[in-house]
């Protein structure tokens, strides 16, 4: 399988469930750059990995940091945040 696979071609966001574990979920993220995740909250704590390409992740709190291959950041829960894809991109989000 292939993080790519069963996408819709040049949409500009689009995620995926990729595995259901017993508890909580691991979605892909596919961005397109200037693609933008607008602000949202999660109810649980979360980890956002990068896999292809660069992003830029805000949240509220002022913390601003661009993710690129096999970086990542926490996400807070309760925290809004959002992303900004710099270039096409690949995310995996574990929650």
């Amino acid at each position: 399988m292939h993080l790519n696979q069963d996408t819709v071609p040049n949409k500009a966001l689009q995620t995926k469930k990729i595995f259901s574990p017993t508890e909580g979920s691991v979605i892909s993220i596919k961005m397109l750059a200037s693609a933008e995740m607008k602000e949202h909250l999660t109810k649980t704590p979360a980890m956002l990995f990068g896999i292809i390409g660069e992003v830029i992740f805000e949240n509220e709190k002022g913390i601003k940091e661009t993710i690129g291959a096999g970086d990542y950041v926490e996400i807070e829960a309760n925290v809004k945040h959002w992303l900004v894809a710099i270039t096409d991109c690949n995310l995996i989000l574990i929650k």
